[in-house]
């Protein structure tokens, strides 16, 4: 069982001790925290929070506490309940809330669950706050309202009703162009809200829609992470309804995945690649995504007359790089769509939109879409970390060996070769190392992601 405290939020398995899972004590003092840097930060006579959840099977129980707490920290709570991450996000703004908690542990199992805080413009709290937050509540540093100050809980209906229009309302989304197209996609949700909001959209667009789990039961039929090997139903079922393409989104609706008209995955790091190349083919402008992101988007970038940047991996660290640089477009190659357009924030709803245009001004195929792009191939692995692991040193060690290559450190260790590349670094959400590798074929990923956790296992 799991605890892990991070700058943007608290992620942990659900049960078992406090302060070493997510449980109802550490969910409290984690809101109490939250609410209390909230005040000490942000002037108001009175406070509004989001809170909105994804289905997994604890979030009922999960906001229940939220939700509470802030009332009891004298909060009015505008309670989404079912929504999406990218829906809180926008009902921040939308809602003129002073802040936003998304009860969700994104594409983790279903014995996860976790606590991500917004910020005023409904985007991802920075560091400093972070920290500040974690401080707050390892001090107990609360303070609660009187019984007549307390908060209430407003029910706020019909958010991603609103976020779906919003979409449809941006310039680079070319409605008319999908709906002539008449697409027929097969969707699969994982039984959570993907399956409310991503169907909103798609019959807006008219789009034909051949549901695979869609119920919100919080039931996760398969892991809930969009990956080829999580997915055969899905391709299966593409290729027997003559579909055009499939779509999977994770439980939160802020990663997404395609799968051609054959079956075969699109891959979730081209699914940044496409959407970048058509918004650069419409406007001018950079591009960002993170240290792990295949080269393909600087490759996209440099054709369409655009520079490419690196952040951290972490949708903070790729927001902060985007604004820096005026980016027109970026994510992550998890499959994260963040366009700034809509809003700075992981959104699998405008990553469809654009998608489908992309699709109806090319007129092309999917599987022909993915063809005109470089071929690069990953490999994703990792090693799991033992309590009395010293991560640090193993990475430091691991930068030392191969000084030679200039390492980049900014996040890990990225190493640079003639043809490939492999980065390491210490998960933000699971007690595990991440290794990355791309390279030209995916023999040689696979090769090289295995030579690396062999040296780290080794060195351990």
């Amino acid at each position: 069982m799991t605890l892990i405290k991070s700058i943007s939020g608290i992620r942990g398995t659900i049960g078992g001790a406090p302060s070493e899972n997510l449980t109802p004590f550490d969910i409290v003092s984690f809101v109490s925290g939250f609410a209390s840097w909230l005040k000490s930060n942000v002037k108001a006579n009175h406070y509004k929070v989001v809170v909105g959840r994804d289905a997994r099977i604890s979030g009922a129980m999960v906001q229940s506490l939220v939700n509470q707490t802030l009332v009891g920290c004298g909060i009015e709570v505008l309670d989404l309940d079912l929504s999406t991450t990218p829906t809180v996000e926008l009902a921040v703004i939308d809602l003129k809330a002073h802040a936003g908690i998304i009860i969700t542990a994104s594409h983790n199992p279903k014995t996860w669950n976790a606590l991500k805080f917004l910020n005023s413009d409904g985007e991802v709290i920075d560091a400093k706050s972070g920290a500040e937050i974690l401080s707050i509540a390892q001090r107990k540093d609360f303070n609660y309202a009187n019984v007549d100050e307390l908060g209430k809980i407003t029910p706020v209906k019909n958010m991603m009703e609103s976020h779906v229009a919003s979409v449809l309302a941006l310039s680079m989304v070319d409605v008319n162009a999908i709906k002539e197209k008449r697409f027929k996609v097969v969707l699969d949700a994982v039984n959570s809200t993907g399956g409310i909001a991503v169907p909103l959209l798609l019959e807006a667009l008219g789009v034909q829609v051949i549901r695979l789990y869609c119920e919100p039961t919080g039931l996760f039929p398969h892991n809930p992470e969009p990956l080829k090997e999580h997915l055969s139903e899905l391709s299966e079922k593409v290729v027997e309804e003559k579909a055009d393409f499939g779509i999977v989104v994770d439980p939160d609706v802020d990663r997404l995945a395609f799968v051609d008209e054959t079956g075969e995955m699109f891959g979730e790091e081209y699914t940044l690649v496409a959407c970048a190349d058509y918004v650069l083919s419409q406007t001018s402008g950079n591009t960002v995504s993170n240290l792990s992101s295949t080269r393909a988007l600087a490759d996209v970038t440099e054709v369409h007359g655009g520079t490419y940047f690196s952040s951290a991996v972490g949708e903070l660290n790729v927001v902060e790089k985007m604004k820096a640089v005026n980016a027109v477009i970026g994510g992550e190659g998890n499959g994260g769509i963040i366009y700034p357009e809509l809003h700075y924030g992981r959104d699998a709803l405008v990553g469809i939109a654009l998608f489908l245009s992309l699709l109806s001004k090319n007129d092309m195929k999917v599987a022909a879409l993915k063809a005109s792009y470089p071929n690069y191939f990953m490999s994703k692995a990792k090693v799991v970390l033992s309590p009395d692991m010293d991560v640090d040193r193993l990475l430091l060690k691991i930068k030392e060996q191969y000084q030679d290559k200039n390492p980049t450190t900014i996040d890990g260790v990225k190493i640079h070769f003639e043809k490939a590349w492999v980065h390491l670094r210490k998960s933000n959400t699971e007690p595990i190392i991440r290794v990355y590798t791309e390279a030209e074929s995916q023999t040689a990923a696979d090769s090289l992601a295995e030579r690396f956790t062999t040296e780290l296992e080794t060195l351990n």
